[in-house]
């Protein structure tokens, strides 16, 4: 970066100094917290974290200095829950994601449970249904649960991709039908309980992580690791039609 391009010293200065007030604010709500889940809380959270994002950004650009804090996920995070304390039903949303690696496994795996269903006959029928890959994962879809599928993926020519499980809550049992052709957008973020996401994107951040610690030289070891912010569904995997 060039000298005309960095912060000046007066901005590191209020960055570090709205890093404090931010914390101020943020220890008052927690002393006012209302509830496990104060949206005050909340806010003062995200404000906090902001802050000493901006703050850890100029301090390096200005001094090539880092911050040891590293604070967990905001933008990315879940709004404070806001749905029933005591709820009477509950949606499990589910999306697994898997890439069609090898498709001549996948069209021999869809061919033998044809060919059990058909006694070992072979008709029309068993070839239009299994000779194509869209066909095959008809069948394969059709004929084990999801669960099954994520456990022997591998059986069927698939590989993992990203997958996330969301658990929301509500005060009645969602009328029959009417989130199926959209469930995604039935999904209220305020309402999710919990949330379990897997993704190759978390492997690589905890590669790169430990290759920047490993190249790094022990006699001048950095003082921390800069500042970061880290960070529907009755869905059918694959996205396809059951």
């Amino acid at each position: 970066m060039s000298d005309a391009a960095q912060p000046t010293a007066a901005e590191v200065r209020a960055a570090a100094e709205a890093v404090k007030a931010a914390l101020d604010r943020h220890l008052a709500a927690v002393e006012r917290r209302s509830g496990e889940d104060d949206p005050a809380v909340y806010e003062a959270f995200n404000e906090l974290a902001a802050a000493a994002e901006e703050y850890d950004e100029l301090l390096y650009d200005r001094y090539d200095e880092v911050t040891p804090f590293e604070i967990p996920g905001t933008e990315e995070a879940l709004p404070p829950y806001t749905g029933p304390e005591e709820p009477n039903a509950l949606s499990v949303l589910i999306r697994r994601d898997y890439a069609v690696v090898e498709p001549q496994r996948l069209l021999a795996q869809a061919q033998r449970v044809e060919a059990v269903e058909e006694s070992g006959a072979t008709t029309a029928g068993f070839d239009a249904a299994s000779g194509t890959v869209h066909g095959a994962l008809g069948v394969l879809f059709g004929e084990f649960e999801p669960d099954e599928i994520a456990s022997r993926h591998k059986e069927f020519g698939l590989e993992e991709g990203d997958s996330t499980l969301w658990v929301t809550a509500s005060d009645e049992p969602a009328e029959p039908g009417e989130w199926l052709e959209a469930p995604f957008e039935q999904a209220d973020p305020h309402q999710v309980v919990c949330r379990f996401d897997v993704s190759a994107v978390f492997d690589d951040e905890t590669e790169d992580d430990l290759d920047d610690v490993a190249d790094e030289p022990d006699d001048d070891a950095a003082p921390g690791l800069r500042g970061a912010l880290d960070e529907d569904e009755d869905l059918e995997p694959l996205d396809a039609d059951r």
